[in-house]
């Protein structure tokens, strides 16, 4: 089972854009409470993708060079990543179906 894996700014590149894997990228925040409602739906899929998808998450707060870099403006911010280029993005919750619709296609 697969949990989701902590990116700083020294290994963003190495496990997302160099991931053979398509990799769903969370920027988030521990005081965000959208934030806390995705986490356990992304866990579950991290565990249920295992071996076909990455996940992984940044948190917004210590990582604000990452942040910035991506544009991030508010949190959850999901970007979706295949072959090291960014191909979906999205913000705030989102019911596990509808992230799954967006997934399903990269796979």
């Amino acid at each position: 089972m697969s949990a989701p894996v902590d990116v700083t700014q020294d290994t963003f590149k190495s496990e997302v854009i160099e991931s053979e894997l398509p990799v769903l990228v969370d920027f988030s925040a521990e005081w965000c409470q959208p934030c806390q409602r995705l986490a356990p739906v992304l866990d579950e899929i991290a565990a249920e993708y295992d071996g076909k998808l990455k996940v992984v998450k940044i948190d917004a707060d210590t990582e604000r060079t990452l942040t910035a870099m991506f544009q991030v403006f508010s949190i959850p911010t999901v970007l979706l990543y295949k072959d090291g280029e960014k191909v979906d993005e999205f913000t705030n919750y989102r019911p596990k179906q509808e992230i799954l619709s967006r997934i399903e296609p990269l796979l």
